[in-house]
């Protein structure tokens, strides 16, 4: 019998109350941040999490975390329901999860260094006595990449972004996790960097068989390490599947779009894209349109795509596509 997967997600909302103008009294709002979303990562695999900003991609990495409490709808954690979880099995789950940042700098003590940094799970997670902790977290440094001699006594602010998002993955390897939820965490950094760091993931994937929540804007960092891909747009999972098949035959049009409008090296070809990519503004989550709330921008919408949201379905080899029209053009 296989494994439970580490996290699922089953119908997962959140829902942020607002205010409008007119104060207390005032017309309220609600902003559906994530909206009945549903997957799961099984051990030792890498999901990508992609959308424009403002779909709701950290939100919902929030929500794996437990850092925000969902609306509505489940998160269970190796089939337990974690919502039911004892003080133990929680404190088990906050280890077994961990996570890396967009800006690890400002998750760092200014003052403390990297060494402290990477011993503090070690003492606090797993208990360790300080010199097995300073041992380990010189080995752990190691094994990202920086060596102890010339880094363990270094500062935040002395280290590079690269250097400093090592740092970071030694954090969070120190409470030997299953899942690692990775938000942008490669987004800010310069391309010869980005693909050190994510030479460095996937090799830590492989040796020690980790798991990856990969939340990104970035589809070339999608092909780079995903193994599958959920596609969110507006709070919602609207096509999911394998990265391959995914990206060779989107089915969904706001995917279609999203891969027209990556980055090409050839210049006739980033002309060409730019005129092909997606069109419009992401509407209000506040104010969300009507029936399929993707048809304001979609170039195949029809009368049924406004009155109508479409279900999701799901399709061969894996794949899911909430569209009414799902498949039916070309990419």
């Amino acid at each position: 019998m296989s494994a439970p997967p580490i996290i699922e997600a089953r119908g997962l909302a959140r829902t942020f109350e607002l205010r409008r103008r007119g104060g207390w009294f005032g017309e309220r709002a609600a902003l559906r941040a994530v909206d009945r979303v549903s997957f799961r990562v099984a051990p030792g695999e890498t999901v990508a999490l992609v959308g424009e900003s403002g779909s709701g991609k950290s939100t919902l990495g929030r929500l794996v975390l437990r850092l925000l409490e969902p609306t509505a709808g489940a998160l269970f954690w190796r089939g337990r329901d974690i919502a039911a979880l004892d003080a133990a099995e929680r404190r088990a789950f906050r280890r077994e999860v961990q996570v890396v940042f967009q800006d690890t700098g400002s998750s760092f003590n200014p003052r403390a260094s990297v060494l402290s940094a990477v011993m503090l799970p070690l003492r606090y997670n797993r208990g360790l006595d300080r010199t097995a902790a300073r041992l380990e977290a010189e080995a752990l440094l190691d094994q990202v990449g920086l060596a102890p001699d010339l880094f363990a006594r270094r500062l935040p602010h002395e280290l590079s972004g690269g250097q400093r998002q090592r740092v970071g993955i030694a954090r969070a390897l120190a409470s030997e996790p299953a899942l690692v939820v990775a938000d942008e965490a490669v987004s800010a950094l310069d391309v010869s960097v980005r693909a050190q760091v994510l030479q460095l993931m996937r090799a830590l994937k492989q040796g020690r068989g980790l798991a990856y929540l990969f939340i990104t804007h970035d589809l070339g960092v999608v092909a780079a390490v995903a193994d599958r891909v959920l596609v969110m747009y507006l709070g919602a999972i609207v096509e999911a599947g394998p990265v391959e098949s995914v990206f060779a035959q989107p089915l969904h049009p706001y995917t279609r779009a999203l891969l027209r409008a990556m980055p090409q090296p050839d210049p006739a070809r980033r002309r060409e894209r730019r005129l092909e990519g997606l069109e419009g503004e992401l509407p209000n989550a506040a104010k969300l349109p009507g029936g399929c709330r993707f048809h304001p921008r979609c170039p195949f919408a029809v009368e049924r795509c406004r009155v109508e949201a479409p279900e999701n379905r799901s399709f061969d080899g894996g794949r899911e596509a909430a569209c009414h029209f799902a498949g039916a053009f070309d990419r």
